[in-house]
């Protein structure tokens, strides 16, 4: 029988074919930082690109709240809600276009593709397009989220995982995987190494916002949650090692 490339993992292949890998803006700066820090751009750059290396076709969807929190400043009133999710936006496109010349400049091609016009700094972006780039080995950052407001950087990235078809959305966090309580608050909180989508409802454990889960649940696209800034982690996830808690339709 023939080997499914979206399912076997062989030294030398990576058990995902094509990923999609979300990650937040805070992975940009310091602990409760801001803005943009040269040594965690250097280093999700390395980790990214190293997973590259080993064949898997890599997008990359980024958050913006190291650069402006917008939800923040709607929930205060000072913004309209709209208008603040396109400030978040923009927030996006900065780490976005970041993250792209630090690839390129380490040696991995990458594009920028847009879901708002910005035909100056980043491509638009067109689904055959962005998975052409993949096919030709580039990786293709997202930015601007879903090129609307009210939507997290969240369902963007279920969104776009489902457009491209990709075999698996990797969320990267803080953490190093999905726990019955807050570990940073409950020294006791038990990670879970397999979940499946209802588990994870009927527990009302929080892996990212409902729309997005709901589009990834419909659409069986597993969900891996994972310390990001572990290094390797990327690379060993890919492959399909067991880093973090991964989330299935079915045990």
């Amino acid at each position: 029988m023939a080997s499914n490339p979206k399912t076997d993992s062989t030294p030398d292949q990576p058990r995902y074919h094509r990923v999609l890998l979300k990650i937040s803006g805070e992975a940009f700066c310091k602990a409760d930082g801001f803005g943009i820090d040269g040594e965690e751009l250097k280093l999700i750059a390395a980790e990214i690109g190293a997973a590259a290396e080993q064949g898997t076709q890599l997008a990359v969807v980024v958050g913006g709240g190291n650069i402006i929190r917008g939800a923040t400043l709607a929930t205060e009133g000072l913004i309209p809600h709209a208008t603040a999710d396109y400030m978040g936006m923009l927030g996006t496109v900065i780490n976005g276009l970041a993250l792209k010349e630090m690839l390129v400049k380490s040696g991995h091609p990458a594009r920028v593709l847009s879901a708002i016009n910005l035909t100056a700094v980043a491509e638009s972006f067109i689904r055959g397009r962005a998975i052409r780039h993949l096919e030709k080995g580039r990786i293709v950052i997202f930015v601007a989220g879903t090129g609307n407001p009210f939507f997290t950087t969240d369902t963007a990235a279920a969104l776009r995982a489902t457009e491209i078809d990709a075999d698996a959305l990797l969320k990267a966090t803080k953490v190093d995987g999905i726990y019955d309580d807050d570990p940073m608050i409950n020294p006791n909180a038990k990670r879970f190494d397999t979940l499946c989508f209802q588990e994870v409802l009927d527990r009302r454990l929080g892996v990212m916002d409902r729309t997005a889960f709901s589009m990834c649940m419909e659409r069986r696209i597993p969900i891996v949650v994972f310390n990001m800034k572990t290094p390797g982690h990327i690379s060993q996830v890919v492959q399909g090692k067991p880093h973090g808690t991964r989330v299935v339709n079915q045990l």
